[in-house]
């Protein structure tokens, strides 16, 4: 693989595969845990949220356990890469990260509430890795749908960033970015849900065990 003996870099748009026009998969139609659809248009009234932390196996299984909730899916996000296969996205030559995406319902749970469910899962100040994966397809990442959204991801960073500081650990690395310009490829069949389908299987993803303060005040002092 591209990765394996070097340290990870990202492609330029112009060293990126180039991907194709239409998948060469299909997504199924619903969430094998919650039930409802998978892909858009999502009813009135819900809200998207696209992050990365890791394996996104585990990482799926995170958020859709969490009250609130709707739907989620895998797939890739970040990179240039056109409908983007498994292996082509693993090979580090399409540019994204492994990603979730959320539908959640914000009258049950906040974005704010979700920020800190992301943060806590994972580690986000390694970089091109988490864990024993390593690789730019395991890079921590925000892709936010709304100004409002992306003023929280900020603040939650910041509040984050202090008490991780406080607790001996390095400056985060995620990426906080507008999703405009940036599509959510969905991944192939087997991805969605997969710890759904095999219980046993493998979950890369873990915290660093320090807490997330909710909302903005934390940040300031």
């Amino acid at each position: 693989m591209f990765l394996n003996h070097r340290t990870p870099v990202l492609p330029t748009p112009e060293e990126a595969l180039r991907g194709r026009p239409v998948p060469e998969f299909t997504v199924p139609s619903r969430h094998t845990v919650l039930g409802n659809p998978l892909v858009g248009p999502y009813p009135e009234g819900l809200e998207v949220a696209d992050f990365a932390l890791g394996c996104f196996w585990g990482a799926e299984r995170t958020f859709w356990q969490a009250e609130g909730v709707w739907t989620t899916l895998v797939g890739y996000q970040g990179g240039y890469t056109e409908n983007p296969t498994y292996e082509e996205a693993c090979s580090g030559l399409t540019g994204h990260t492994e990603a979730v995406r959320v539908v959640f319902d914000p009258a049950v749970v906040s974005y704010e509430e979700l920020l800190k469910l992301f943060w806590e899962s994972h580690n986000p100040t390694q970089g091109f890795r988490q864990g024993n994966d390593v690789g730019t397809q395991y890079r921590s990442a925000v892709y936010t749908h709304s100004p409002a959204q992306a003023a929280a991801a900020d603040a939650s960073r910041e509040a984050y960033q202090k008490i991780l500081t406080a607790s001996g650990h390095r400056k985060i690395t995620t990426e906080i970015l507008p999703a405009e310009g940036r599509p959510f490829w969905p991944a192939e069949a087997y991805h969605q849900q997969y710890l759904d389908k095999n219980p046993g299987g493998y979950c890369g993803i873990g915290g660093t065990g320090v807490s997330c303060p909710i909302g903005v005040a934390p940040a300031e002092g």
